[in-house]
């Protein structure tokens, strides 16, 4: 799908240049998909505290190869 952006020229220099990319859509595809996983990651945090587990749940029995 092709998309027009007006992007910020120096800010689009500055990632390529960091990131190594020899094109501006290369640049933008990687921030992106960071960008989905930073999001992602953010998804899971929240989740932090708010599930509950069987208190007698033996997590090292899980580990025994017998």
């Amino acid at each position: 799908m092709a998309t027009n952006l007006q992007i910020d020229d120096k800010l689009i220099a500055k990632a390529r240049k960091l990131g190594g990319h020899k094109t501006k859509k290369a640049a933008v595809t990687q921030a992106l998909v960071e960008y989905v996983q930073h999001l992602e990651q953010m998804k899971v945090l929240s989740l932090f505290g708010t599930i509950d587990y069987d208190p007698k749940y033996d997590y090292k029995k899980q580990r025994s190869r017998a």
